[in-house]
């Protein structure tokens, strides 16, 4: 089900609308842009660009490079979050899930918490984003991926929010420079107010006075071993499972056929030759996965076939971006990070740095 909470257009601003979307499964597409065609129409698309934006951690947007890659076509992208729901299935032995252990959640909580470290490493394994720009023309559409709609607590109800607009006007680009993880492999909380990292954003917003906008954050070339996402800065989550798939994507798979148990037990019995181990492994891993749920020569293979022919932190689409939006949600023409309850900004390493220190590109946009 999706309402229409609310939607602002102004003669000189940009379009803005705000979505409720119930879920009718754990795992579900609903096509925003469909929606907003079929409200708006002209008063939709007489905008040349848009801007999605999800509230959540274990709901969010597909970039529109991946999405093309895909054909906007929902089975296929259905088939593609499969293969990552095959690599974190749930109810795997995930430190998340052990309720006992979440001393930040009352008893009354972790009664009713969802057990979903799932769908939070399909999140950031699959590439998803909790902001996405487009450009389309047609009556493509554009997909918000619900990962964890419907639980044994109930189900959720999101939030989205698109804004469309006609021109970027970039307002500045700066080098922000953050002290790195003392440990090899861990994940930074860029929203910690020690970093300083979103105390210069937000310095920014204000000296150029951006009411809708868009903050793009990138690691700089020299930036190695690392990458960036959106979700939910939980230490558990963090300190625990996700450091575990970085060590081996394939930790976490269950009911997997016996020859893919012999390969992860015994990966030194597949002649390598001349590639690397580890991305051999992947490949072998991942052909058997894509046999078993049956997604051999399809579009889907193709997008993963491109991925595997990368280091395996690659194949689990680590971003080296991401985007925040601004927005002005008071209507007073102050703009503001546009964050959801618990969302974090995270850079993860999986090799330390002897500088002690890692850089982040920023580049803050005005829509107009």
């Amino acid at each position: 089900m999706i309402l229409i909470d609310r939607h602002t257009r102004t003669a000189k601003g940009p379009f803005r609308a705000t979505l409720r979307i119930k879920p009718a499964a754990r795992v579900e597409l609903i096509d925003v842009r469909g929606k907003l065609l079929q409200e708006f129409g002209d008063e939709f698309t007489r905008y040349t660009r848009s801007f999605y934006i999800s509230s959540h951690t274990t709901a969010g947007y597909l970039d529109q490079r991946l999405a093309e890659l895909l054909e906007h076509d929902g089975r296929g992208i259905k088939d593609y979050l499969q293969l990552f729901q095959e690599l974190f299935p749930p109810g795997a032995d995930y430190v998340h899930d052990s309720m006992h252990l979440r001393t930040e959640l009352s008893e009354e909580q972790r009664a009713s918490e969802p057990l979903n470290a799932d769908s939070h490493l399909t999140f950031i394994g699959a590439g998803l984003r909790n902001s996405a720009s487009y450009e389309l023309n047609g009556a493509e559409p554009v997909w918000f991926v619900e990962l964890d709609g419907v639980h044994l607590g109930g189900t959720r109800h999101r939030r989205t929010t698109v804004v469309a607009y006609d021109r970027e006007e970039e307002v500045e680009r700066r080098r922000i420079t953050i002290r790195s993880s003392q440990h090899p492999i861990d994940a930074q909380n860029l929203r910690d107010p020690g970093l300083g990292f979103i105390g210069a954003l937000e310095e920014m917003v204000e000296a150029h006075q951006v009411s809708f906008g868009r903050f793009d954050v990138s690691l700089p070339d020299e930036e190695r071993s690392a990458g960036l996402t959106v979700n939910e800065y939980e230490p558990l989550l963090m300190n625990y499972d996700l450091r575990e798939a970085l060590r081996n994507p394939f930790r976490f798979m269950a009911r997997t056929g016996k020859d893919v148990r012999d390969v992860l037990r015994d990966p030194r019995s597949i002649p390598a030759k001349a590639m690397n181990f580890a991305q051999f492994d992947a490949v072998q891993v991942l052909n058997q996965v894509l046999d078993r749920i049956r997604l051999r020569d399809s579009m889907v293979e193709r997008v993963v076939n491109r991925a595997v022919a990368l280091p395996v932190s690659h194949f689990l689409r680590m971003k080296r971006a991401f985007s925040l939006p601004v927005l002005d949600r008071s209507g007073d023409g102050t703009g503001e990070i546009g964050w959801g309850t618990y969302q974090s900004p995270i850079l993860v390493q999986w090799r330390g740095v002897e500088a002690r220190t890692r850089a982040l590109d920023v580049r803050l946009v005005r829509f107009a």
